[in-house]
């Protein structure tokens, strides 16, 4: 008797689209949490109408909102900020905390025959850190659906900020985050590496160490390095040798080196604290790449024209949008943590 091995999304021809691919969409949930953003939600609201109103022309808004009443208020506030009602789609459910990237699918793409797939994980809440966060595991039930996506079930702990891709075979992560015993505590790394390679249809893993300080993701790769394009990666760096993340940021940059052809390096902001004191995760690698615009998060810090300058370089032809998130990084992500691309199919 054969055992029937489960056919994975690389046997099918599906892979994981580079961000700068065109989109169909992008997915977001409206902030409401004040255990996540205390006194600040106002001004990390006023950044998601930031965003909205950068991004709906080019790609479609799929938001989340908790029920009629919080939609109502968000109409009305993106009406006031003349954003094209038609270019926005809502989803009623009650959701806990805004970060879709961790608690959605990941979405992929087969480009013969095309058709959209997705990759639905599971989430554990960054290692079990946050029960109450739990419910967010159904938010797929409610994204997938209506979009007749093949899905994938790979049964493994791990989320959307974990992973880049380049779009021509690489992926990048980290140690810390997908080899940690609070995710895949019987997975070796090889196995590790078998996973990505078949549930994201890349052909070569790129280890880098750890993330940056203040990140209870246990170092997701969107806070350190990003692609820009295939077999290019900007990284973030810290100058001031006493800061705790300048030591582990040389160590990626340096590891970069070795494994790409080509590496700009991004500067970190200025620390930015919690109200108790704190560090907070806050960095510029943590963008969001849409059709035609870099949605780039900013932190009032002296760094912000230097970063936004460097991602521009790393993407001519795309117009940057500085979005604050000062604010927003007090519930440890920002815009990037907080968003998920649907290529278009």
């Amino acid at each position: 008797m054969t055992t029937k091995v489960r056919e994975t999304p690389k046997d099918l021809g599906y892979a994981m689209p580079a961000e700068w691919e065109r989109h169909d969409a992008i997915w977001l949930s409206w902030p409401h949490d004040p255990e996540s953003f205390g006194e600040g939600l106002p001004k990390v609201e006023d950044a998601y109408v930031r965003v909205i109103s950068e991004i709906h022309r080019s790609e479609r808004v799929e938001l989340f909102v908790t029920g009629r009443p919080m939609r109502a208020r968000v109409e009305k506030r993106l009406s006031a900020a003349k954003v094209d009602a038609s270019r926005v789609r809502f989803h009623e459910f009650p959701y806990a905390d805004v970060w879709i990237r961790d608690y959605g699918p990941t979405f992929l793409l087969r480009k013969e025959s095309p058709r959209l797939g997705a990759a639905r994980w599971i989430f554990n809440a960054w290692g079990g850190k946050y029960e109450e966060l739990m419910g967010d595991t159904r938010v797929p039930d409610v994204m997938l659906p209506d979009l007749k996506a093949k899905v994938f079930a790979p049964g493994v702990i791990l989320e959307g900020g974990s992973i880049e891709v380049d779009g021509a075979g690489t992926v990048m992560t980290t140690e810390q985050c997908l080899l940690n015993k609070n995710r895949n505590p019987t997975l070796s790394r090889a196995q590790v590496e078998d996973v990505l390679k078949q549930n994201l249809g890349v052909e070569r893993v790129v280890w880098l160490k750890e993330g940056v300080a203040g990140d209870d993701t246990d170092g997701h790769i969107d806070d350190i390095a990003r692609f820009y394009a295939p077999g290019k990666v900007l990284c973030a760096v810290e100058d001031k040798k006493s800061d705790e993340n300048y030591a582990p940021l040389r160590e990626c940059v340096e590891a970069c080196e070795k494994e790409f052809k080509d590496v700009l390096t991004l500067p970190m902001p200025a620390p930015v604290a919690a109200a108790d004191g704190r560090r907070l995760p806050a960095s510029y690698a943590n963008f969001y790449v849409g059709n035609g615009v870099v949605l780039a998060p900013v932190f009032r810090a002296k760094q912000d024209d230097k970063a936004l300058a460097m991602i521009e370089k790393a993407f001519p032809g795309r117009r940057i949008a500085p979005i604050p998130c000062r604010e927003w990084v007090a519930g440890l992500g920002t815009v990037h943590c907080g968003s998920q691309q649907q290529p278009a199919a």
